[in-house]
């Protein structure tokens, strides 16, 4: 029968996220996405054969016993023959090896795990539990009387790790009574056997886990429905993360959150759950020196949620997210951290939440409020590692907010014409407030700075300044003063900012070139459908190589062209320089109001006013 080590020394090898003890290693050293393998090398002694090694000795010494006395008998044998020379006789040899081949079949085979072998584990497991639990009613001043229940429920958790290499079982043992009772041990009394449990659902849950998708849901559906999610969070209110054990437990049940998240239909079922949010809002402000892995960790857990949900986003703005993530992001202004360490990790995870929130018309307003356009301009003007960050945030922030019509209209199933229109201005409206302080808070010249200093190395910079800058002249309310001294950094010696607008633009229209050359070529002999197809999959690749931000140079283009003759005088002659011309960024502007993908409304309106300017 196979030993419960046995099981350990057969358990998947996938490379995994782990914990490291704080007590062992500095854990600023230890990158969030570098995950080390569970049969990592300090093991290996465990695997090797159970034989001893010899070591290696001088040339002229024999190890080993001596040989035997030379007898001078040429053979070498006794009288029998039997030791040292011809050996047994045929009858003996015969026997010996009907022996060895007798003892060939008996070697133990490899248990084999299938539902019978589920049933009877699931129903083992089940039976410690039940154990403990009476044991620990019976004897509750006695903790001695149970504590050797306690070791085989331990012990009997572990064992359930096979299972991790059998998903084909995952639905069965989803309907057994053990999968419940399994999420049930994380309100164990002894702490230890808590985060056993915690630690085996996260690796059966773990996104290394070859399982079927069916497979993964059905186990990770029962988990659910025996509460997995409020006894994680009720567990973090008892674990103290000075101590190294319980710091593991906090560990390992973020992991089995992020397990569950990393389906996006988990997403808002976990962040309507406000005690864990206002967790993880919590934890994140601890403050460490070093950053830990479990504040790092919290960090990203709320980069996930804010990032693809828009409930979540609104719950994390209510519950003074906004505000939170400035105060944390503050010191940054001034330091950098450590390349490649968990608090490089936090930091850019502030940023990405911070990003998600001011997408959303409340998120602006809050911004505004706990005066994050000062703060994004101090970091963009000190130039930290922050400042491109900083430049994301700030781009974001000034940009129109995702055009959702109301929640009214949302519930009656169906959008007007009217409310539709009533939601777009309403949020066109919140990014013209996030305009006029960026240009009141003297945000103009580090923005521009940066968008004279910024190299081509550092394309993703580039891109979110050519945004702030569409983001201004699109919002910023006509012949007022904010608009006049935006117009007036453009026109500024010489033109040199116009100059180099134009020569991006050609940089981004020879990628976007050569991409469509490369598509024209797959889709040659192709059926029309079957070209349509390849478009439109490459939609988000042609945009990342150059169309993004050709559009966004040709829109400002165009508003320049429109407000200033200065100006539209400068940009004729940078393109004529090429053999280009108004036409060239018109058909830019054309194509965006003709694509496939869908143009807002007040964003359509404003192209086909620019597209008339340059007639």
């Amino acid at each position: 029968m196979t030993t419960i080590d046995d099981l350990f020394k057969g358990t998947s090898s996938a490379i995994k996220r782990k914990f490291e003890n704080p007590s062992e290693s500095d854990p600023t050293q230890a990158y969030k996405t570098a995950k080390l393998s569970s049969n990592s090398d300090s093991n290996s002694d465990a695997k090797r054969p159970a034989h001893a090694s010899v070591a290696e000795e001088d040339d002229d010494e024999e190890a080993g016993p001596s040989l035997p006395p030379d007898s001078g008998d040429e053979e070498g044998d006794d009288e029998d023959g039997r030791f040292f020379g011809g050996g047994l006789d045929e009858d003996a040899k015969d026997a010996m090896d009907y022996l060895d081949a007798q003892d060939g079949e008996e070697v133990i085979g490899e248990e084999k795990y299938d539902s019978s072998w589920l049933r009877k584990a699931s129903l083992n497991f089940e039976k410690k539990v039940n154990k403990n639990a009476s044991l620990r009613a019976k004897y509750e001043e006695d903790p001695t009387k149970f504590m050797e229940s306690e070791g085989d429920l331990d012990e009997s958790i572990k064992g359930l790790s096979i299972l991790s290499e059998h998903s084909e079982l995952y639905e069965e043992f989803a309907k057994s009574a053990a999968s419940m009772k399994l999420v049930e041990l994380l309100a164990h009394e002894n702490t230890d056997i808590a985060i056993a449990a915690i630690e085996m659902i996260s690796e059966l849950t773990d996104e290394d886990v070859e399982a079927e998708q069916e497979q993964w849901d059905a186990l990770v559906s029962a988990f659910m429905e025996a509460d997995l999610l409020g006894l994680l969070i009720s567990n973090f209110s008892r674990f103290n993360e000075s101590n190294t054990e319980d710091a593991s437990g906090v560990y390992h049940s973020l992991s089995v959150i992020e397990n569950i998240l990393s389906q996006p239909a988990n997403t808002d079922l976990v962040g309507k759950e406000q005690k864990l949010l206002d967790w993880l809002l919590g934890r994140i402000q601890q403050t460490e020196k070093p950053t830990t892995q479990n504040k790092q960790y919290a960090s990203e857990i709320l980069s996930i949620l804010t990032q693809s949900s828009r409930p979540n986003r609104k719950r994390i703005i209510e519950a003074n997210g906004v505000e939170i993530f400035l105060t944390q992001l503050a010191p940054y202004r001034r330091i950098d951290p450590q390349k490649e360490s968990e608090e490089e990790e936090y930091m850019e995870n502030l940023f990405n939440c911070l990003t998600s929130l001011v997408d959303e018309p409340e998120g602006k307003l809050k911004f505004i409020d706990a005066e994050g356009v000062e703060l994004c301009l101090l970091m963009v003007r000190d130039g930290k590692t922050s400042k491109s960050r900083s430049l994301k945030v700030l781009d974001h922030v000034s940009g129109y907010a995702e055009s959702v019509p109301t929640e009214e209209a949302q519930t009656n199933g169906h959008i007007s014409k009217d409310n539709g229109k009533q939601a777009v201005e309403s949020i066109s409206n919140t990014a013209a407030p996030v305009c006029e302080k960026i240009v009141g808070a003297r945000g103009l010249k580090p923005i521009f700075s940066a968008f004279m200093k910024t190299k081509r190395h550092d394309p993703e910079t580039t891109e979110h300044i050519l945004g702030i800058f569409a983001s201004l002249l699109r919002s910023l309310p006509g012949n007022t003063d904010c608009r006049f001294r935006v117009l007036a950094k453009f026109l500024e010696k010489d033109y040199e900012k116009v100059n180099k607008l134009v020569a991006l633009r050609r940089d981004y229209a020879a990628r976007v070139a050569a991409f469509d050359a490369r598509l024209k070529d797959r889709k040659r002999g192709l059926s029309k459908e079957e070209q349509d197809e390849i478009d439109v999959e490459n939609i988000p690749s042609r945009l990342d190589e150059g169309l993004y931000c050709l559009e966004r140079v040709d829109a400002i283009l165009a508003w320049l062209v429109a407000e200033d003759d200065g100006a539209k005088k400068a940009i004729v002659k940078a393109l004529g320089e090429r053999d280009e011309s108004l036409r060239d960024v018109k058909r830019t502007l054309q194509a965006q109001l003709d694509g496939v993908l869908e143009v807002e409304s007040a964003e359509r309106e404003m192209l086909e006013t620019l597209v008339a300017f340059l007639q």
